[in-house]
């Protein structure tokens, strides 16, 4: 079994979506592969598989998007787990190239998303989520208190019930999802590529239209466009291309729904389970704690989503959430800092592109090259990517 390295990463900046200048979901991916191959100093001749994904497009857009940077003939696989989709493009491609079946493998995420809210497109068959859906309407029957705002649509109202159920188990008040959002704008201003970077107070959070539970809409994150890249190598590669590599994955897990998604809890039901089992597989394939982590890269769909991702993941105890964020602990100075780019609720979340987006971040981080948002001595960086339907990707990255 191979190590296995991050060559090289490329990222479009995210924009809204409905822009006629925006650039067709081909060109962005062809622009995100370029910049990878660039900073890896390689050719797209030199990949050998590449592993795609997107969630709203016709088949085979992966080999649409290749096909603007080269037609080689290799096998480009195409994925679509929801918001998970880039980690499971990347899951695909550190396999492939740990086996040894390749050396070099090209991994692809990019998105050209609609204005609004999240929906089905099929109606003549049943949606993928229809066993979440169920679990959302036995809550809300057995929790009729729920504040809502009426209009929330199906994710909002999922990771809102969620952050309510955090409420009552441990007392916590709205405020403390806000502070979250005022964190995300605070770390998304020094990100260049971030759609949303002016600062919000927890006031104007808190004064923004009721969604459900504890979410206001400037809690929700954007629909976006955009594309991320990844170019993935080997020990071999590394060897008989006389290059070095700056940063290794030393660990990654995939989990995905299991009963306890469905019983009765709308954190698990959003995935606190499959995150913490995935965690937890993840620590012991690296021998590294969450105690050792110093960024973290996790799915900040909504604020909800983010506060019980802390305690899935293990980087504070279990209904100590509020005290974490409260004490800075989430941040720049405190114990590991969350999302330096902002994350999805301020950088954006083109659903293919995301965890390729993240994988972006860290590399970067790890590398000590991003300027202002560097996170001081950043030698170990962990990635959280969830797709409801479901699919849970936990990625561990190390400086070398």
């Amino acid at each position: 079994m191979s190590n296995v390295y991050v060559l090289g990463v490329g990222m479009t900046p995210f924009t809204k979506p409905g822009n006629p200048e925006i650039p067709d979901y081909h060109i962005m991916a062809a622009n995100a592969v370029k910049d990878a191959l660039k900073d890896a100093s390689i050719d797209y001749k030199d990949v050998e598989q590449a592993h795609t994904g997107y969630v709203y497009g016709e088949s085979c857009c992966g080999m649409r998007a290749l096909y603007e940077v080269g037609q080689t003939g290799i096998p480009i696989f195409n994925y679509n787990s929801n918001c998970s989709t880039g980690s499971s493009a990347l899951f695909g491609a550190r396999q492939a190239v740990e086996s040894g079946m390749v050396d070099c493998a090209l991994v692809l995420g990019f998105e050209k998303m609609e204005k609004g809210a999240l929906g089905a497109k099929y109606m003549d068959r049943e949606i993928p989520i229809m066993l979440h859906m169920g679990a959302i309407g036995q809550y809300m029957q057995a929790n009729k208190d729920l504040p809502q705002g009426g209009g929330a649509a199906p994710a909002a109202m999922m990771f809102g019930t969620a952050g309510y159920e955090y409420q009552q188990l441990h007392g916590i008040g709205n405020e403390t999802f806000a502070k979250i959002q005022v964190k995300a704008r605070k770390h998304a201003e020094h990100n260049q590529r971030a759609l949303f970077t002016a600062p919000l107070t927890v006031e104007e959070i808190l004064e923004s239209p009721l969604q459900i539970g504890p979410l206001t809409r400037l809690q929700c994150c954007p629909p976006t466009c955009g594309a991320a890249a990844a170019i993935i190598v080997s020990d071999a590669f590394l060897k008989k291309s006389g290059m070095k590599a700056d940063v290794k994955i030393v660990g990654q897990a995939m989990e995905t729904d299991s009963p306890d998604s469905f019983d009765g809890s709308m954190m698990s039901c959003v995935g606190y389970g499959m995150a913490e089992r995935a965690a937890k597989s993840v620590y012991e394939q690296a021998g590294i704690g969450a105690e050792d982590v110093n960024v973290v890269e996790l799915h900040d769909c909504f604020t909800a989503n983010e506060l019980i991702t802390y305690e899935s993941l293990g980087l504070t105890p279990e209904g100590t959430a509020e005290k974490f964020i409260g004490d800075g602990d989430n941040t720049y100075g405190g114990k590991v800092v969350t999302n330096p780019s902002g994350g999805l609720l301020s950088k954006g979340h083109p659903l293919g592109a995301t965890g390729l987006a993240q994988c972006f971040e860290l590399v970067n981080q790890l590398r000590g090259n991003v300027d202002k948002r560097q996170v001081e001595g950043a030698k170990i960086g962990l990635q959280h990517n969830v797709g409801i339907g479901g699919a849970c990707v936990v990625t561990m990255y190390q400086a070398v």
